[in-house]
This record gives C-alpha cells, sequence and structure tokens, in this order.
C-alpha cells in the first residue's frame, strides 16, 4: 500500500500495530518526525495529513495509505515559519521544533489568506500552538517568529545569519538526536522493572532461552522502588522486544516497605537502607560530591553550616519566647519536579572488533567515554561516543544512565547493535527528578531593622537518594548575620532524584524568599529595598536598583485589592555558586581551507555552538558563519561537560585561547597575518590555504584571583564570586477559579559578560517558564501504599504550554566577573532559582494569603482565601 510523502510515493505497512510517527522514522528515514510523549499530547511528532496537523504517534501507520503527508523535511527549508523560527530563536535544543514548525506554517498560510500581512496577538498564537510542549520554554522566541512570518517579515531571505548556528538545522528536522542514528538491523532493547517497591530477586529467565538478557540488578539483589530495572531483553523489533520483555519470569521475595516520608520517620519503619554499606551507597540527587552525615532510621542528617550558630539559635528562642513580631518564623513545602526532558533517555550501543561505539543522550560525552572504558574495561581509544545533538536535559543525563548499560550489554549479547528508548511513562518515573522539600525558615530582625539571626531546617524527599543542600544555599544569602542551617534527607521505597538546574535552589528561594518579604510586610517597608538593605552583594544590589525603577515594580497596584480578578506583583532575589571545569580543550583545525572549531562538549540548547562560534570569530576578526564546529564527539579534545552552569565559563575562554594559538602559528606562515584586530578576508583566506592540516589546542586559563577549590571529580572547580538574579512577577489570580495567571516577568541576571545575547537571553526566558510550571503545575504524585508513580504522562503530569507563560523581560548586569577568563559565568541555574518565590510573593500581593504549599493548585487558594 503506498501514500505520497513528501511529493513522492512511500510504501505503508499493511498492519495497524506499527504508528505512523514509527514508521514515518525507522521505515521511511524521515527522523525529523519525534517522538517524545506517545499520547499525543506534547506536538514533536506533528506532521501534515492531507493538509492538516496531525499528531503521528498515535495514528495507525496503515492509516496513511491513499494520504498526502507532509513532514518538516517536505517543508523545504524556504517556509517563512522556518525562517522565522531561526531568525527570532524560537527553539533551543529542538527536538520539539519540527511539530511546532509543521503547525506553524497552516497557521501562518491560514491567517494570511483570511487576514493578510498582519499580526496576530499573543493570545491567538498561543490558541493555535496549544497542542504542543517545548520543555526548555523557548515560547517568547516562538511568539515573535509566528508573528513576524504572518507579517510576511520572511516572505524573502533574511539579511543576518539567525543568532543560533545550528538553528536551520533544527528548523529543517536535519538536526539528528541519538535515537536517529540507529543503523539498518538494529535491534530494540526494553528494559524489565520491578512492579515491587521493595523485594529480594531470587531469579530472573526470559521465556525464551534464545532471547538475548542481561541483568540490571545491584550486587545485593535488590529492588527498592517501582519501576526500578530488574533485567533487559532486546529483539530485532520492537513489538517482539515488547513481548519478550512482557515474558521474562522474576522470582521475588517482597519485603516491607514505605512509600511517604510521614511513615518512613516512624520509630518502627522498615528501614529503605538498613547497613552502612547500604547508606554509603544510596545515590546522590546533589552536583557535587555529598559530604558524610549521621543516620537515624530512615532519616540522614543533618549536615550543618553555622556561622556565630548558637547566638542564631539563642537569639530566636528568646524572640518566640517573648512573641517577638519581628520574628518570622513559617514553613513550606515544594512537591517533586520531574525533568522530563522531550528527547527521552536513549542510547544505541554498538559492539565491534574495533570496540565500542555509542549513540548516547548525554551532557557530558567526555566523561562518559572515560566512565565507560573504565566500566567495561576497555581502553580509552575503543570507546567512540557520538552525541550530535541532545534534545534537553535539565541534570538528568549524565554518566552510566540505565538505558546505556542496557544498550551495550544487549548489543555484546546480541551482536548487533542495539537501541535503548525510555519511554514517556519511563522517563516520568525513573530518570530523575527534583525531590520534594519541607523547610523551615525562622528570621528575626532587630529594632533597627537589619537581619538579627536566621535560621533554616530543609529534609529533602528525594526516595531512595540523598543529597539536600536547600538548607545549605540559604547560609550563603543576606550577609553574614548569625545564622544556622540544617540539611536532612527521609529516605523512602521510591524513585531517586538526579540534580535539576539549581538544585536546591528553587526550594530555598520558595522558603527564604517569602519569609524575607513577610519581614518587610512587618516592618512596613518595600521589599526591594529591604533586599537593597540586607544584601551585600554589589551585583544584586544593582539588580535591586534597576528592578526598582522598572514600570512593572513602579506602577505595580497598592493597597487591598477586591474583586474577582486580582492583579499582585512579587520580587524575589536568588544568587548561585559559579562553576566551571579546568580542563576544557578547545580545537581549531584548519581544513580544506575552512576553520573548524573541535571539542567533546555538547549542546542543550543553552547555546555552546553559537558560543565557540561567536568566540573565534570575534577573536580573529572574522565574520559571522566564518567558523564550523565539531561537537559531541569524544575523539574529539576534552570538553567540560554541559551542566552545572559552567559551559559556556569553560569553554568560552578556551575558544578565545585557541583563537589566539592560531593566530599566532599562521603568522609565522604569513607574516601579513596581524598580531592583533581583524584579519583581512583575501589575507586569512590565503593564510588558510598555505595551513591545511594546521591544528592548536586552546585551553581555560586561571582565574585572576584562582579557585575556592581545587578540582574535583569530573572536571569541576569552584570560583570566587557569585551569579545573582532578581525576578518581577505579575499575576491575575482569579478568586472564583483559583487560577493564578502570571501576565509579565522581569529578570535581571547578573552573570558578567554575555557571549551570545540571544541565546543567553533565551536561557533566562526558558528558566522563567520552568519556575511557573514549577510553581503551578509540576507535582509527581505517587501510590501511598506502593510508591508507584501515578503521573506517568504528560496529561497528568503537568508542563507549562505557550497559554500558562508571562511575557518576559531579561536584563543582564554584565560587571562584576572580570577576574574571571572571558569575564562570564553561567546563567542557566540562577536564572531559575527564584522564579516560584516572586510568584508566590506576586500572589500574597494580590491576595493578602501566604501561599505555602508548591504547586499552588486551584483548591489549595481557594481554601486559602476563604
Amino acid at each position: 500500500m503506498d501514500a505520497h510523502v513528501n511529493g513522492s510515493p512511500a510504501t505503508v505497512p499493511d498492519s495497524p500495530a506499527t504508528s505512523a510517527a514509527a514508521h514515518i522514522r525507522d521505515g521511511l528515514g524521515l527522523t525529523g518526525t519525534k517522538i517524545a510523549c506517545g499520547t499525543g499530547v506534547c506536538g514533536a511528532c506533528t506532521v501534515l495529513v492531507d493538509g492538516s496537523p496531525t499528531v503521528s504517534c498515535l495514528l495507525p501507520a496503515d492509516r496513511l495509505t491513499g494520504r498526502d503527508v507532509t513532514t518538516v523535511e517536505g517543508l523545504g527549508g524556504d517556509h517563512p515559519v522556518q525562517r522565522a523560527f531561526a531568525a527570532h530563536d524560537g527553539l533551543q535544543c529542538g527536538f520539539c521544533t519540527p511539530g511546532f514548525v509543521v503547525e506553524a506554517s497552516v497557521f501562518v498560510d491560514a491567517w494570511r489568506a483570511e487576514h493578510g500581512d498582519t499580526r496576530p496577538d499573543r493570545e491567538r498564537i498561543a490558541d493555535a500552538l496549544a497542542g504542543h510542549l517545548c520543555r526548555c520554554g523557548a515560547y517568547e522566541g516562538i511568539f515573535a517568529a509566528v508573528a513576524a512570518a504572518c507579517a510576511g517579515e520572511f516572505d524573502g531571505e533574511p539579511d543576518r545569519d539567525p543568532p543560533r548556528v545550528d538553528a536551520l538545522d533544527k528548523v529543517t528536522g536535519r538536526a539528528r538526536y541519538s535515537g536517529d542514528h540507529a543503523p539498518p538491523g538494529t535491534w530494540e532493547g526494553v528494559i524489565v522493572r520491578s512492579p515491587l517497591p521493595h523485594a529480594r530477586v531470587r531469579a530472573v529467565h526470559a521465556a525464551d532461552p534464545a532471547t538475548p538478557l542481561v541483568d540490571l540488578l545491584p550486587p545485593d539483589r535488590t529492588v527498592r522502588y517501582v519501576g526500578q530495572p530488574i533485567a533487559a531483553v532486546a529483539a530485532p523489533t520492537a513489538e517482539a522486544a515488547r513481548s519478550a520483555a512482557a515474558a521474562v519470569a522474576v522470582a521475588y521475595e517482597p519485603r516491607p516497605a514505605v512509600a511517604g516520608v510521614d511513615a518512613a520517620r516512624a520509630p518502627d519503619a522498615p528501614l529503605v537502607h538498613p547497613t552502612r554499606t547500604d547508606r554509603s551507597g544510596a545515590p546522590s540527587y546533589g552536583e557535587a560530591p555529598t559530604p558524610p552525615a549521621p543516620w537515624t532510621g530512615n532519616v540522614r542528617g543533618p549536615g550543618t553550616l553555622s556561622w556565630r550558630g548558637p547566638t542564631a539559635v539563642r537569639r530566636l528562642r528568646a524572640a518566640a519566647e517573648a512573641g517577638d513580631p519581628l520574628l518570622v518564623a513559617q514553613e513550606y513545602t515544594t512537591a517533586t519536579q520531574v525533568h522530563t526532558p522531550l528527547e527521552p533517555h536513549v542510547c544505541v550501543a554498538h559492539w565491534s572488533g574495533d570496540g565500542l561505539r555509542l549513540f548516547a543522550s548525554t551532557q557530558s560525552v567526555s566523561r562518559l567515554a572515560d566512565r565507560v572504558a573504565a566500566r567495561w574495561g576497555l581502553d580509552r581509544d575503543r570507546v567512540h561516543v557520538v552525541t550530535e545533538h541532545v534534545g534537553g536535559g535539565f541534570g538528568a543525563k549524565n554518566g552510566i544512565s540505565v538505558d546505556i548499560e542496557a544498550a551495550v550489554e544487549l548489543s555484546r549479547a546480541a551482536g548487533a547493535p542495539v537501541r535503548v528508548a525510555f519511554t514517556r511513562a519511563e522517563e516520568l518515573t525513573d530518570a530523575g527528578h527534583r525531590p520534594g522539600t519541607r523547610t523551615r525558615v525562622a528570621l528575626l530582625a532587630d529594632r533597627d531593622g537589619g537581619l538579627a539571626a536566621m535560621s533554616v531546617d530543609s529534609h529533602g524527599d528525594g526516595g531512595v537518594s540523598v543529597g539536600s543542600t536547600t538548607a545549605t544555599l540559604a547560609f550563603l544569602m543576606y550577609g553574614r548575620a548569625p545564622r544556622r542551617v540544617r540539611d536532612f534527607d527521609v529516605v523512602t521505597n521510591r524513585p531517586p532524584g538526579m540534580p535539576m538546574r539549581g538544585p536546591g535552589g528553587p526550594p530555598m528561594a520558595w522558603a527564604l524568599e517569602q519569609a524575607v518579604d513577610e519581614m518587610a510586610r512587618r516592618l512596613d517597608e518595600d521589599p526591594l529595598a529591604l533586599r537593597l538593605r540586607w544584601d551585600g552583594n554589589p551585583k544584586r544590589r544593582a539588580l535591586y536598583e534597576r528592578a526598582a525603577r522598572t514600570p512593572l515594580w513602579r506602577e505595580r497596584p497598592r493597597g487591598p485589592r477586591t474583586g474577582r480578578f486580582r492583579r499582585g506583583v512579587g520580587v524575589a532575589a536568588s544568587n548561585w555558586l559559579y562553576l566551571f571545569g579546568p580542563r576544557a580543550q578547545v580545537e581549531l583545525v584548519v581544513r580544506g581551507g575552512e576553520l573548524v572549531a573541535r571539542a567533546a562538549t555538547q549542546d542543550l540548547g543553552t547555546g555552546i555552538r553559537t558560543v565557540l562560534s561567536d568566540t573565534v570569530a570575534e577573536r580573529l576578526g572574522l565574520p559571522a558563519g566564518g567558523v564550523r564546529v565539531e561537537i559531541g564527539d569524544s575523539s574529539s579534545v576534552h570538553g567540560t561537560g554541559s551542566y552545572g552552569s559552567r559551559t559556556t565559563p569553560s569553554m568560552g575562554p578556551a575558544a578565545a585561547d585557541a583563537a589566539d594559538r592560531l593566530r599566532a602559528a599562521l603568522r609565522e606562515l604569513d607574516p601579513g597575518v596581524p598580531a592583533q584586530g581583524p584579519i583581512d578576508e583575501h589575507v586569512l583566506k590565503e593564510a588558510l590555504a598555505a595551513a591545511e592540516g594546521l591544528s592548536v589546542v586552546g585551553g581555560r586559563g586561571r582565574d585572576r584571583w584562582g579557585a575556592l577549590t581545587p578540582e574535583m571529580s569530573g572536571d569541576l572547580a569552584i570560583g570566587r564570586g557569585m551569579s545573582g538574579a532578581v525576578h518581577v512577577m505579575e499575576v491575575e489570580v482569579d478568586t472564583l477559579l483559583g487560577r493564578v495567571r502570571p501576565t509579565r516577568c522581569w529578570a535581571g541576571i547578573a552573570a558578567g559578560r554575555i557571549y551570545s545575547e540571544r541565546t543567553a537571553r533565551n536561557q533566562c526566558e526558558g528558566a522563567v517558564v520552568q519556575g511557573v510550571g514549577y510553581a503551578l503545575f509540576e507535582e509527581r504524585r505517587h501510590d501511598p501504599r506502593t510508591g508507584a508513580i501515578l503521573t506517568d504522562d504528560l496529561e497528568d503530569y503537568r508542563i507549562p504550554g505557550m497559554g500558562d507563560v508571562p511575557e518576559t523581560e531579561v536584563h543582564f548586569h554584565q560587571e562584576g566577573f572580570e577576574h574571571v577568563p572571558g569575564g562570564g559565568v553561567g546563567l542557566g541555574e540562577v536564572s531559575v532559582v527564584g522564579v516560584a518565590a516572586a510568584l508566590g510573593n506576586a500572589v500574597f500581593d494580590a491576595t493578602g494569603w501566604r501561599p505555602r504549599e508548591l504547586p499552588l493548585r486551584p483548591d489549595r487558594l481557594i481554601e486559602g482565601i476563604r
């Protein structure tokens, strides 16, 4: 049976068992169509069927018979929408971009046919694209792109290159992600997971002895949560692999379990990690190594930091006993937030005579290759990791994840390449999350309104994992008043957490920044003015002063509000550590008269490809686009991992150093190359022609003031100075339905020099989107008896869409890091930390009710304002 796909005849399978999306991708090789949710919620798989946008993951492939199908590749790359998305940076990781582009092309064409070259408003665009999700949160660029395409601004070739060097690959579907690299003959792997929350596994058997099966259990043969991997099987087709997985027999010896933190705290509660070995091997959800702490049953901690701690405790107790009105003591909770990048965890592994080749969705190419070589006893040069593009990570894709382990072992057992990809249910269950928290804050002001004492106690709820830093991060805010902070973990038989964008930061700000706002109310002081008095950080002080001058703050409503719809404006401050990779390198190679920048780093949508290209071009005075970038290949020089807000401050200086070394090498070959400044295009062309094969390697230099720490494991160090942020959020509260609608946000970011302005702005806009999701929607729910995850699809676990987010203005304060090579530090994490807290303060401003629990659900708001 045939269909017409992108204008050409194409065979269609006659079985309904294969989805149209799977056939388009694997049968026809049109990998621009992405499978992200599998339930028709996210829109990544959208194609046109007889001109109508259709989610192809829900459509049986045999229903394509006799139909005209257009995928993103069929738009040709010159549709106004594609040009506009590239020009307005309406994308980040790019995994969702083809679906957005296909849908938007139909909307733009229909709008212009009816309305001419006019710009639709924001609400109309959001309505048209309501069936699409971008986990990176690139919605501001999408709004701008669609409006500009409707106005006819991109009917011809743009007069400038896109701000992102890989934009055209992503808007056309040419960008290839790890699952797109499965060669012909690739087998499919499926993971068998535990249905029990706690058990010892006595035996595992495949129904067919010929089925390749690998064991994924830990050495103690114990599972500790529903969904924990037990084994993996492989077969030549996905359908056969799923059948083989369903037929695997597992013999369990059930053990008592605790699914909730209250049950875990009980004196007679079953222990999740009963032995010292178990406790020392508990997985960590922190970014840095987890320091030792005592255990009491299922509670780990406290991990304590103190500055004149006894003084702080004594003052706070005395204030509580005296009923001091300038003592603010409040408790706040946050729910579990799941990373859920739209590209799921996926790996294609292939053993051969030359070694092991992996196409893996990873945030750390060099480190993964090192770990794989050590794990499987291979020489490093026999391990080849390729990660051409990554569809988001947010901290969830570091190390040897179970998809990688299963694919490697199954490939060896099957003697063929094997692809293992998580389903969305697996991604939402066992691919990492930001743990829930319960945090108690106590602040005491003196009679002059100064901060006299602070204490913060926070309990993390990370399932079987540990690593709370919520209270620790509060220690670093608001000067040097006496303070004591303590972090605890309560372990349960639920899946482990992992570091997620600013780990510990958003729950810290949710508690601390609302307590600071409450103190401002009691002191009858402007919340920005109070922060300016308390905060000695000069970078944040500059942001407070700038925020105070914004119309959003100056024109905010004052006094009590009445009526159904009430507007409020809130503010929150935040900080983040300055991290970098000391061993970062960039190689510049002259190849075919072209300049190529290479490194084994990765771009998750944050724009490091653009940073490398722009840095080298700027250093040498080259035109934009004069440098080709090749990253994501472990055979390149060492590239730092793309996590911890360290990629740009690591790789940018290395690229600048490589450019300087290249200039010096070219001058030795051609004295006409100037010692500094722009290189004449003709001179450069001749110099590169004479330097064919030339290679130089640049590295990241030392900070002028040195680092706070020596290099830690994983090419990581902490530098001197902290980035800062101030968020001002406006909301409209519907007091009848209990809904909160963020309308406008001002985001001030102090991270030093900005390497690539538009891609940096896009990151900060996306951080606001993720912060709004954390505040209003995202809440992983579990069965209270077994701990099984109930919100295991994108209908039940809601992330923000285009109609949920505010118009966002970003301001960069670019001073304060002159001691750092390149003058700038990371901004991806600090830009998300205070968003939810600013929204919470805005809700209080609108209603007079202080929200304490996240997410801020309608039922909680209605109950609170009664």
